[in-house]
């Protein structure tokens, strides 16, 4: 990875405040080509709730300043009630999210900088509101590129999977945003009342997690912001790029498959990141150069082969160990068309019936749902969860390479009226290792849709299609191909309230492998590179690094703890002199055989200071449940020091019961 240093004489940075109808103003940052002006461009927006001047500023300073020194005007901006913007944030992707977006969109396209077109990128959070907005089609918004998003807010996100509450990040992810939503303005951005609109942002903002849990299928909730809904409003270029560590890969699947508009796409190896920061697993590509081309394709409209390449550029794993972190994986670039007339490879798993009842604590071994380059994010070795799963091995004569989502095709009953079924691929070595290549989830109340609930009838059989998240994985002759089951995935998965068996007919269920290409075509690209980032150091006080991921299991009561650090990666020392201080545990328990034992915790510190004032915030979100609903424990701890006083500026705590109704 190179860090490219720009001439700062040829890149003008300045702060926007960027009206909207209501009166409100979004903080904004522009970096420019100097003359401008004279010489109008197209620009570029990244849209985000993370705070351009302190969370997201090392990352900003990689590819902003980059876009300027080649020919655009590159803009970030906080959304409403994030950072120093004005307003409240009630959500995400909310109503007024949206609307502004298509109003920061309309006033770049006016300013004198601009030639009228407008593009807009983003990873996850900005890659979801670059999709929203493209589906609304503002007029100048010609292309875009959204890195690790999703276009299905109910089935590939945060909170369900396969019609399941996914307990990891339902949990997890409430509580970040909870600790989020609560830090507060800069005085250096909004001057002296900063602790007032603070108090007043925190008075009015409610925790999230009530409202996701409260809308357990796919509802007009789920189905607002979601480019699945309508992919024909979607008029501007996309450029979809993924990760085959990243939980939202398949969208790039999706979207290459509906688009009607001009659309590639790129899966890597790579975790939720940006494919050039040179971040676990790689290897990185020179991905600013790769949208360049995009950029100069559809708003600039030189011809630079983006057409000619394949529809999809994939990374095809090979073989390796298990391993928590990879800094570089194995592989190969291959090019195909998108959906294309590849081969499948079909197998029955044998013969006879088989009981599934999965220990509670079995997932334990899943890993991180949000790889994010860190030392424990990875799923180990599988053998400890293939010990507490039925595996049906399926012997490898000849090189399979996968390519796309796998299906299991399963006949089961159950002891009750609902359930799971977890279907994990592994490839095992020689060596008995296992590595899990991909695996999916089926809520079985769910089984005939995501949008109705479908009880089962205890002790007769039923056909269900349970598809895998996609995979790209070349599986060698020697080894074998594991199809591991379970009807327990905790702590990604919240089990229902019953203590539930399963009974699969082998004989009458399979694998479906969708296979790469024959004709893939090899292809590569550049090395990465990015703008030179601002320096940042170690604030004083700064918390101690912890272990990343702590199992610990009580024999006598049968409970199963993880304990996890994140590491989000947010304490720093910024060159304005701002410190940014974050700490941060997630706890996951569970007892076996008890329905009510499950709990999730977000606990969060964060503490930001610069010359003569400090504020912190702590945190804390507790799920726990019984059979008929869950409860949610919420508090917030504001403090602020100022003008030689200590002041608690809001204190607050939030109880919800949510009724349980599919989940």
């Amino acid at each position: 990875m190179t860090s490219v240093d720009i001439d700062p004489s040829t890149v003008d940075v300045r702060e926007l405040w960027i009206p909207m109808p209501d009166g409100a103003r979004l903080r904004a940052r522009a970096w420019l080509p100097v003359g401008a002006e004279e010489h109008p461009v197209p620009a570029l927006l990244e849209y985000l709730p993370y705070r351009l001047d302190d969370w997201t500023s090392v990352r900003d300073s990689e590819r902003h300043p980059y876009y300027a020194a080649h020919g655009y005007a590159s803009i970030r901006v906080d959304v409403r009630g994030a950072g120093g913007s004005d307003g409240l944030f009630e959500d995400e992707y909310s109503p007024a999210e949206l609307d502004d977006g298509v109003e920061v969109i309309r006033w770049l396209a006016e300013q004198p900088w601009c030639d009228g077109g407008v593009g807009m990128f983003g990873i996850s959070w900005g890659g979801f509101n670059s999709l929203q907005l493209a589906e609304r089609a503002p007029e100048p918004l010609k292309a875009i590129v959204t890195v690790c998003s999703t276009d299905d807010r109910y089935d590939n996100d945060v909170h369900y999977m396969g019609g399941a509450l996914l307990a990891i990040d339902m949990s997890a992810w409430a509580g970040t945003m909870l600790a989020f939503a609560s830090r507060p303005p800069l005085p250096e951005v909004v001057g002296e009342g900063w602790v007032e609109r603070w108090r007043a942002r925190l008075e009015q903002q409610r925790p999230l997690g009530p409202i996701w849990l409260a809308h357990q299928e796919r509802d007009e909730y789920w189905r607002r912001g979601s480019a699945c809904e309508n992919y024909g409003g979607i008029e501007a270029a996309v450029l979809a790029v993924g990760g085959w560590n990243d939980p939202y890969r398949d969208t790039v699947l999706r979207l290459l498959e509906h688009l009607d508009a001009p659309a590639k796409g790129i899966i890597g190896p790579w975790s939720h990141q940006y494919p050039d920061r040179g971040l676990a697993p790689g290897p990185s590509i020179g991905f600013l150069q790769e949208t360049l081309r995009w950029w100069d394709r559809w708003l600039k409209g030189a011809d630079t082969g983006v057409e000619t390449e394949p529809d999809l550029r994939a990374w095809i794993n090979d073989p390796e160990p298990p391993a928590p972190y990879v800094e570089n994986k194995e592989g190969r670039w291959a090019g195909v068309s998108w959906p294309g007339e590849a081969p499948v490879h079909a197998s029955g798993l044998g013969g006879g019936r088989a009981l599934l009842r999965s220990p509670w604590a079995t997932g334990q071994d899943a890993g991180r749902f949000f790889p994010f380059g860190n030392a424990a994010d990875l799923p180990p070795d599988q053998r400890a969860e293939d010990g507490r799963s039925l595996c049906v091995d399926l012997p490898v004569d000849e090189p399979l390479e996968l390519l796309g989502k796998p299906v299991a095709r399963l006949r089961l009953r159950s002891t009750h009226d609902r359930g799971h079924v977890i279907v994990r691929l592994c490839d095992v070595a020689p060596d008995g290792s296992s590595t899990l290549v991909t695996r999916g989830v089926l809520n079985l109340l769910k089984r005939d849709g995501m949008d109705r609930i479908d009880p089962l009838t205890p002790g007769e059989d039923v056909d269900v299609e349970v598809p895998l998240v996609a995979a790209g994985y070349r599986f060698e002759p020697g080894h074998r191909l594991r199809v591991a089951l379970s009807n327990h995935y905790w702590p990604w998965i919240w089990p229902h309230a019953v203590d539930d068996t399963l009974d699969i007919d082998l004989g009458a269920s399979s694998i479906v492998l969708p296979l790469a290409d024959p004709g893939a075509v090899p292809v590569g690209f550049a090395e990465p590179e990015h703008a030179r980032p601002i320096p940042i150091g170690v604030p004083d006080g700064a918390p101690e690094a912890r272990p990343p991921r702590i199992v610990r299991h009580d024999v006598a009561t049968g409970e199963t703890v993880l304990e996890v650090d994140p590491g989000y990666g947010g304490t720093r020392r910024y060159p304005t002199g701002l410190d940014f201080l974050e700490w941060t545990e997630e706890v996951y328990r569970i007892r076996e055989g008890d329905p009510t034992s499950p709990v999730t915790e977000a606990h969060w510190r964060i503490g930001l200071s610069n010359q003569g004032w400090s504020a912190s915030v702590e945190t804390s979100s507790i799920i726990t449940c019984d059979a008929d609903a869950f409860y949610l424990e919420n508090t917030v701890l504001a403090i602020a020091e100022h003008d030689g006083r200590r002041e608690t500026v809001g204190e607050f705590s939030y109880r919800d019961r949510v009724p349980r109704t599919s989940v």
